[in-house]
């Protein structure tokens, strides 16, 4: 735990102990050290994760994409390592009731132009029926490739939420990764500068000091799971954080026409 530097402060209510420069660098410092073992044990465990064996998948298992069925080595794009992230899916649902933390995943990969650079391509994967799938990936203005892999799950190793990474020899594919859940943060920028941030992420579950403010209760989400964990991803037009039939994946409203609904159409229309 950083200390507190005992010098004399101006106590502003909620906010961090205002010190001067000097005081401020020596507490920095000290955070600078386990900062430093956290970045080396990251990069032990990355290595770690380099040796890790691979699983061949059938890379001839059919999805679906713009130019309809094609082989699932074609998702490669002729490069000889993949990287994908496989969306959850509501069928039936409109645009505004899939879902939210996939939203957030999938808008922070809006360019995999620097993962081309060494090699690697970039999907979307969901199980969602494609004619579903084509107009909400226009809606929402990805330009990564999406693909439908409905039936098709097992054969490659995928699951919905999930970032899978496969490496390709020839015609034979092999699943060489898959995280999910936190595992999933290093693609999403927004989280690792709002853990900089002197009031983090506001999610409920987050250690603060006392007095700081509190992530706002908007209530348990469609289908129940208790208190919001991630109260951000979803937003009424006023930007008010809430579940229900105003709200939208926040970036939605960015999007033209993205009005409320009357629901958000989550009926059991989950695609399993």
């Amino acid at each position: 735990m950083t200390t507190t530097p005992d010098v004399p402060t101006t106590a502003l209510p909620g906010r961090p102990p205002v010190v001067d420069r000097t005081a401020w660098q020596a507490a920095r410092d000290e955070l600078l050290v386990r900062e430093k073992a956290h970045t080396r044990e990251g990069d032990a465990i990355a290595a770690a994760r380099r040796r890790l064996p691979m699983v061949e998948v059938d890379g001839t298992a059919e999805v679906v994409g713009p130019d309809g069925p094609v082989p699932f080595r074609n998702v490669f794009q002729g490069r000889d390592e993949l990287v994908v992230y496989h969306s959850m899916w509501y069928d039936g649902a409109p645009h505004q009731g899939q879902c939210e933390g996939c939203t957030f995943n999938v808008w922070h990969m809006r360019d995999a132009v620097y993962l081309n650079a060494r090699g690697v391509s970039f999907a979307v994967l969901t199980s969602g029926p494609w004619e579903e799938v084509a107009p909400y990936r226009e809606f929402m203005g990805y330009t990564q490739p999406w693909y439908s892999v409905r039936g098709v799950e097992a054969s490659i190793a995928t699951e919905e939420g999930h970032i899978v990474c496969y490496l390709r020899d020839g015609d034979r594919v092999f699943l060489t990764y898959a995280t999910t859940g936190r595992g999933n943060e290093p693609a999403d920028g927004s989280l690792g500068l709002l853990d900089m941030t002197p009031y983090g992420r506001r999610e409920g579950w987050e250690e603060v000091p006392e007095g700081w403010p509190e992530a706002p209760d908007v209530g348990a989400p469609v289908g129940g799971h208790g208190a919001p964990i991630c109260w951000y991803w979803r937003s009424d037009a006023d930007g008010n954080a809430t579940w229900g039939p105003t709200s939208r994946p926040a970036p939605q409203w960015t999007r033209p026409g993205a009005t409320p609904v009357e629901t958000l159409g989550r009926h059991g229309h989950h695609h399993h």
